[in-house]
């Protein structure tokens, strides 16, 4: 707190403010001042308001020991000036014995005689009060159950009375009884009581998430799995971090520990490493304890104890190490727990959690499943497995790498790996053989193969350097025309090199985007960049004699990846003949000299130039001719690669089918040669769009997180959370809400992502999906909180206005959900700014009518001013897009507006206004015809004009002839089901006659 309030307003309004914050740390130490403040002032009411304040920030931010010091406090002024107590500062009051006794039983030191003696003075307070003694009975069975002692009796005093004004909550009472049930071992029974909390129609504070947690392992044991999965999602994100929830934590971890998730369990833990610090409550940090040893545990048994864990600050932990010092505080909390309550009952629940078997062997539980290997450290990739063993001599091992490296074949790459290897470790001896030739010759073999892989990831600097290294060394073996082609891969590769400036920073490091003429003029550079190259790569061709057939079709195919390159970077229709022209002279090449790799590589660069080109006709006779030619003829490796692109090319001539099939039986010959399946995650990525076409979502959703898994396993972290990006926002889409939010939970604590090492924009993509997906689970505060933060940083995108206009709109709309019209009219004035310079017709448009429509709903006449206003915006917008000559994707924006004008002028009760806006809006609209979307719009215009003039405006006779008309015209068109509220609406205006 930067100022203390002055006076006993700036108080309130204060305690009001440091009431919206999160509880924790921030909120306590905030309280604390505040009730230092509320002493200057001398008045018991401002004080018994920040005391109040404060005792819930302790209580909430599990600082069990001070709760009860601010609550005596509270007592002595009661006792003192009752009088300055009011009802409801009465009732909290009151309400907050439950408190101090949640409180006295967490700590340890506290005497069991303390407990009832506060037991007993809650009773007398109560019953001196005319109070209600259900809760009094609550509290006592709750000691009962803590203490494992007289559960049974205590349960039925408490439960066999009614509930009262001051009993806790419908759904805290449910998880008492449930609980009661789960204890005695009937976990039917239990999940029945628990169900109206689980369904959501009971809840507080801390319920759901208080119940969720315990109903996990129940829910697995009665063989829910799905429910529990679902549960888990939803329930642990109402509880992390929360010092509060430490125990329904440590349960869901415990639930993760027992379904085979121990990998999602260590990441929850990492997530949770604040709890190890700020939980200030013995029993809640024991709770949590317990579930962390029952993890780590499970992580060491499996045998992964040498793996990093987050643990108690100040040091590094394993799971081994953890785990130990876990055990040893857990004991020791246990131990005090029972000799203060002179049973062993917590030492007896502890040991039963943690003698549990795993309840399923594995449970997929989030879009991104992980094992315990996924998240130990990587190894070194291994070499690519070959079709036949390979060759126990250096010598013959070298001869059949050359052989099959002349033929193009995948298998080459396991005999030069193995070589690279046998090289590298000491005391190789190369072989005194002349067909084998000398060591140099062999040294050169193996940086041209590591130029080739490097290539192949678009590492081409890298690349480039290899080839150029590997031309030297060809040279001093005295193997000219292997120099040639070496040196020709590398002035390709090096063409391929994008400048700094253009790889999406500036030169400030500022993450410059280049758009419109820069993007234009970048292209024309690069396709210039590649004419040169294709320019050298002739001269090196028709310089060099002497070649073998081999070498000679390679640097033809140089040539055509050079055209084609320049092709693909300008997307110049004229570039598409000399590529072509190319590629022939490849194939009539290849085919003299029997070269089959090389036919069926001329023949794929040809349909990919037609596909690129936009000729996809053409591109599919020549992909489905390839195939023929492949599957008869071969090489069988190129058939994968064939059938992937002719799938793509059937992909985007619509029919989803065909490329289904092709992209499949694609993926399925690509295991036959794992070293060709690089391909494999774009592959996946189509094979997602086929079956989004197909109407099966959810196989779509499969094959991209199978994409993005690929990719990240092969290095490519930016392609693999683009996946993972649509994938998200696919499942949100799908209203599968928790998968979202989970999925992108865990992508958000990547440590590339926490560093900033990822795109900023990517990763603001993963953030507003996160958002999103908030808001539609109806969590509005998160929602609220994550837009206002997105809004904030893409003000800064001066390069892409147009997108801080649209993330700033939708915060406009969240803040307007919430109440807050005038933090959303500066929000959305900003949307504007930016939409000035980037428009976005009808994403403003939408946004300006639904926060009228939420202003006028919310204030009736008194926000009809601001709610105009927001129109009047909107009308500035339509105007502008009309003059711009655009058209919305979905409803108009002039027929929208005059109905948002319509209804926003209802809510105000400015009825003859609604009605005239109606009308207006009909008119536009025009007649409803056959389309059912603009019939749907008309009727909807109908109805709502129809309530304006019948019920607000009384002119029942009037409202019902236009209604009773539409309903005629819509049966006519074959609306039937469209005419049924504005029937429902005739029948309620013909009763009220």
């Amino acid at each position: 707190m930067q100022n203390p309030p002055q006076t006993t307003d700036e108080l309130y309004a204060a305690l009001g403010e440091n009431d919206r914050l999160p509880y924790g740390r921030t909120r306590t130490v905030t309280a604390e001042e505040l009730a230092e403040a509320a002493e200057l002032f001398g008045e018991p009411v401002p004080l018994i308001h920040a005391l109040l304040e404060l005792q819930e920030a302790y209580t909430y931010g599990s600082e069990p020991r001070k709760s009860p010091v601010v609550f005596a406090r509270l007592l002595n002024l009661f006792d003192e000036q009752p009088d300055v107590f009011d009802a409801r500062l009465r009732h909290q009051l009151f309400w907050r014995f439950k408190w101090v006794a949640n409180a006295l039983r967490s700590l340890p030191e506290i005497p069991l005689a303390s407990l009832r003696q506060w037991m007993t003075e809650m009773r007398d307070r109560y019953e001196k009060a005319g109070l209600d003694l259900q809760p009094y009975y609550g509290q006592a069975y709750q000691l009962a159950a803590h203490v494992g002692e007289d559960m049974d009796l205590a349960y039925e005093l408490w439960a066999g009375r009614t509930r009262s004004a001051l009993s806790d909550c419908e759904a805290c009472e449910t998880c008492e009884r449930a609980l009661y049930h789960l204890a005695a071992g009937d976990d039917e029974r239990a999940l029945r009581v628990w169900e109206p909390v689980l369904q959501g129609k009971e809840s507080c504070q801390e319920e759901p998430a208080r119940s969720v947690s315990y109903a996990l392992l129940p829910l697995l044991r009665t063989g829910r799995a799905d429910e529990a999965r679902h549960l888990h999602l939803a329930g642990y994100r109402g509880s992390r971090r929360n010092p509060s929830m430490a125990g329904e934590v440590g349960r869901h971890l415990e639930f993760c520990a027992l379904t085979g998730n121990e990998a999602r369990g260590l990441e929850l833990l990492a997530e949770n490493r604040n709890l190890f610090d700020e939980v200030d409550s013995p029993l809640a940090l024991l709770d949590l304890l317990t579930g962390v040893e029952v993890l780590l545990a499970r992580v060491e048994a499996l045998g992964h104890g040498e793996l990093p864990a987050a643990g108690f600050p100040g040091r590094s932990w394993t799971v081994a190490s953890l785990r130990a010092e876990v055990r040893d505080r857990a004991d020791d909390l246990a131990a005090r727990f029972d000799a203060r309550n002179g049973t062993t009952a917590h030492a007896d629940r502890r040991r039963a959690r943690l003698d549990r078997a795993p309840l399923l062997e594995s449970l997929e539980l989030t879009l991104r499943p992980r094992t315990l290997d996924d998240v130990a450290p990587a190894p070194a990739p291994a070499a690519p497995r070959p079709a036949e063993t390979l060759p126990e001599s250096p010598a013959e091992l070298i001869r059949r790498a050359r052989e099959l490296d002349e033929q193009g074949h995948p298998d080459a790459h396991a005999c030069w790996a193995r070589l690279r290897e046998l090289t590298a470790a000491g005391g190789y001896v190369h072989p005194d053989d002349p067909d084998v030739g000398p060591l140099v010759r062999l040294r050169a073999d193996l940086l041209e193969e590591e130029a080739t892989l490097a290539d192949r990831k678009d590492r081409h600097a890298d690349a480039a350097a290899l080839y150029e290294e590997a031309a030297g060394l060809y040279e001093d073996a005295g193997l000219a025309g292997h120099a040639v082609f070496a040196r020709a891969s590398a002035v390709l590769a090096q063409a391929q090199v994008v400048p700094p400036e253009a790889d999406g920073e500036g030169a400030d490091g500022e993450g410059a985007r280049l758009e419109g003429a820069d993007a234009e003029a970048r292209a024309a550079a690069q396709a210039d960049v590649l004419a040169r190259a294709h320019g050298e790569l002739v001269r090196l061709h028709e310089g060099a004699s002497g070649l073998a057939p081999f070498l000679q079709a390679r640097l033809l195919r140089l040539r055509v990846s050079a055209r084609g390159l320049r092709l693909q970077a300008s997307g110049d229709k004229e570039h598409v003949a000399p590529v072509l022209a190319e590629a022939e002279l490849l194939y009539d090449f290849a085919t003299r000299h029997g070269l089959t790799g090389q036919i069926a590589a001329a023949r794929l660069l040809r349909a990919t130039t037609h596909a690129m080109s936009g000729d996809l006709p053409t591109a599919r006779a020549e992909a489905d001719g390839l195939v023929e030619l492949l599957r008869t003829d071969g090489p069988a490796w190129h058939l994968p690669r064939a059938l992937s692109l002719l799938g793509k090319i059937q992909l985007g001539l619509g029919d989803a089918e065909a490329a289904h099939a092709s992209l499949s039986e694609s993926m399925r010959l690509a295991a036959e040669w794992p070293a060709e399946g690089g391909d494999a995650p774009n592959v996946h990525g189509e094979l997602a769009q086929a079956c989004m076409h197909l109407g099966r979502p959810d196989e779509a959703l499969r094959h991209l997180t199978r994409s993005a898994e690929l990719d990240l396993r092969a290095g490519d972290r930016f392609d693999a959370f683009c996946a993972w990006s649509n994938a998200a926002q696919l499942s949100l889409d799908l209203g599968r809400i928790e998968d979202c939010i989970a999925l992108l939970d865990s992508l958000l604590v990547e440590p590339d992502v926490v560093n900033g090492e990822l795109d900023d924009r990517l990763v603001a993509q993963l953030r507003l999906t996160r958002a999103r997906a908030l808001h539609a689970g109806e969590d509005l505060k998160a929602a609220t909180a994550e837009f206002v933060a997105l809004a904030a940083e893409s003000a800064g995108w001066d390069d892409d206005p147009g997108s801080h206009a649209m993330i700033a709109a939708e915060t406009a709309v969240l803040l307007g959900e919430a109440g807050e019209f005038e933090q959303a009219r500066e929000a959305v004035d900003r949307a504007l700014a930016a939409h000035a310079r980037d428009p976005r017709f009808e994403m403003l448009s939408n946004a300006l009518r639904e926060l009228a429509r939420l202003q006028a709903h919310q204030q009736g006449p008194d926000g009809l001013a601001g709610a105009r206003a927001f129109l009047d915006d909107a009308g500035r917008v339509a105007d502008a897009a009309r003059a711009a000559g655009y058209e919305a994707h979905g409803r108009p924006l002039d027929s929208a507006l005059a109905y948002e004008h319509g209804r926003v002028n209802a809510y105000g009760g400015a009825y003859e206004e609604s009605l005239a806006a109606l009308e207006k809006a009909l008119g536009l609209i025009g007649e409803p015809g056959e389309d059912a979307g603009r019939a749907a719009e008309w009727a909807e215009c109908v109805r709502l004009a129809g309530v304006v003039e019948g019920v607000y405006l009384e002119r029942r006779a009037a409202a019902l002839g236009r209604v009773g008309a539409a309903v005629e015209r819509l049966a006519s068109l074959g609306h039937g089901e469209t005419a049924e509220p504005l029937t429902e609406l005739a029948e309620r205006l013909r009763d009220e006659e």
